[in-house]
């Protein structure tokens, strides 16, 4: 990828309480192109927005140390698996992640697997037409695994490699589709998002042309290479503004060169991001003298699902909005699925949400003919409140509630910028009832 390839060089009331006439569905309600991600209790999405960085090897905990607070970046790719991986890996390790999570890092995960066999360049896994969507599915199961083993959580995005290739050989343009759709639908299955990193002539490209089509699935993000110095994640030559459109693209704008920060040298690539990135869970403590009830969901009406005694140690991973506590609405979610009161965790912030700790939200992709409006409340009713959402864009959701009929369903999605969506145009379990793990809304 990037830093080591010389050809792109230049070119580049309490819910609880409530009565629910719907029953909680499992099965996905939408098949292509908009394929759901079917996320389990303890998951949530990070999208992210700013400057980032990458690096063959991740950088030692020290090195991303001294960069903190001295350079621009606020985001670091780690290249986590893959047959084509090129460089050792020293540093990458589960307490590696939890170490510069904690210390504000967001990480671009990125899986370096088969290449299409036109690739521009000597790696030698590669597949074909007769074989992609085989080698999609086995290297989307294979970084699922390896995304675990670090402490990536689901609901993280993890960025197929897709490096840059021969588009004159158009079964070679069709090995890629077919690879790209079986790594999103493998990677759906099990509640990880899926992204695409790739070049602007040739993956891209190719992406945008198949966008619409009801035969590949389309994944959630991309991450382009073109070295043109323009940070920028809009006005891309081979991708419309309106594709992936919503906190759903990356660019890698410059290549390789040396940078100096804190009085550490490294050798990177640099990246402008506004997209899903990894969700890895943070440790805070239960203060005060009691015991803190974890219950299912976020309010006191909730079943207790664990006790945790003073001062032990909390696995959070987003926060999200319930029955107010003690001054604050904000609840925690854990890995385990379970919510607790963040008045009585030792979070940054005992009023609000804090800083560093994502929202939890559970995008789905818009299924909408064209676009999808967003409204001020749950019903059609309401004014329509800011752009709409184009088919494809990332709808996250925070919670749900019952509001006017659309179509098969009465519920409705509250999104992270509190504006309100039909959940019928919103690809995830149901377009008939409530889709787990999304929270009621409060």
């Amino acid at each position: 990828m990037s830093a080591r390839l010389s050809v792109l060089s230049g070119g580049c009331a309490t819910a609880a309480a409530t009565v629910l006439i719907f029953a909680v569905s499992a099965a996905p309600a939408n098949a292509l192109p908009d394929s759901p991600v079917v996320y389990p209790s303890g998951s949530a999405a990070t999208p992210t927005s700013g400057s980032g960085f990458d690096t063959c090897t991740a950088p030692s905990a020290g090195a991303l140390s001294a960069w903190s607070g001295s350079s621009p970046y606020t985001i670091v790719n780690i290249y986590f698996g893959g047959n084509n991986r090129g460089c050792s890996q020293p540093n990458l390790t589960a307490a590696w992640v939890r170490q510069v999570t904690a210390d504000g890092w967001k990480l671009l995960p990125t899986y370096f697997g088969y290449q299409p066999s036109c690739m521009v360049g000597s790696k030698p896994h590669r597949y074909t037409a007769s074989d992609a969507g085989t080698r999609g599915t086995s290297d989307g199961n294979d970084a699922v695994t390896k995304a675990k083993t670090l402490g990536l959580l689901p609901g993280s995005a993890l960025y197929a490699d897709v490096e840059h290739y021969d588009r004159s050989d158009s079964s070679c343009r069709t090995a890629v589709r077919r690879y790209v759709s079986a790594w999103t639908t493998a990677l759906h299955k099990v509640g990880y998002l899926a992204g695409v990193y790739a070049h602007q002539d040739s993956g891209i490209r190719d992406l945008a042309d198949s966008y619409n089509s009801t035969g590949y699935a389309r994944p959630d993000a991309v991450w382009m290479a073109r070295w043109d110095g323009k940070a920028t994640v809009t006005d891309w030559p081979t991708a419309p503004d309106g594709y992936w459109a919503n906190t759903q693209r990356a660019k890698q704008y410059r290549g390789d060169h040396d940078e100096t920060h804190g009085g550490v040298k490294l050798n990177i690539d640099s990246d402008i991001v506004k997209a899903p990135v990894a969700t890895v869970a943070r440790d805070y403590r239960v203060v005060g003298a009691s015991s803190l009830n974890a219950r299912s969901g976020p309010g006191t009406s909730y079943p207790i699902t664990r006790t945790y005694a003073s001062g032990a140690t909390l696995p959070v991973i987003c926060q999200g909005l319930g029955e107010k506590v003690g001054g604050t609405s904000v609840w925690n979610r854990l890995t385990t699925g379970a919510w607790v009161s963040d008045h009585y965790t030792s979070t940054p912030s005992d009023t609000g949400f804090s800083a560093g700790l994502p929202r939890c939200v559970y995008p789905g992709q818009v299924t909408a003919g064209t676009s999808l409006t967003a409204r001020t409340g749950p019903g059609t009713s309401y004014p329509s409140s800011g752009s709409a959402l184009p088919r494809g864009a990332l709808a996250y959701v925070m919670c749900q509630q019952q509001g006017s009929t659309v179509q098969t369903t009465r519920v409705w999605n509250r999104l992270v910028d509190n504006r309100w969506v039909s959940d019928y145009y919103v690809a995830n379990r149901s377009n008939s009832s409530w889709s787990a793990p999304v929270p009621r809304c409060p």
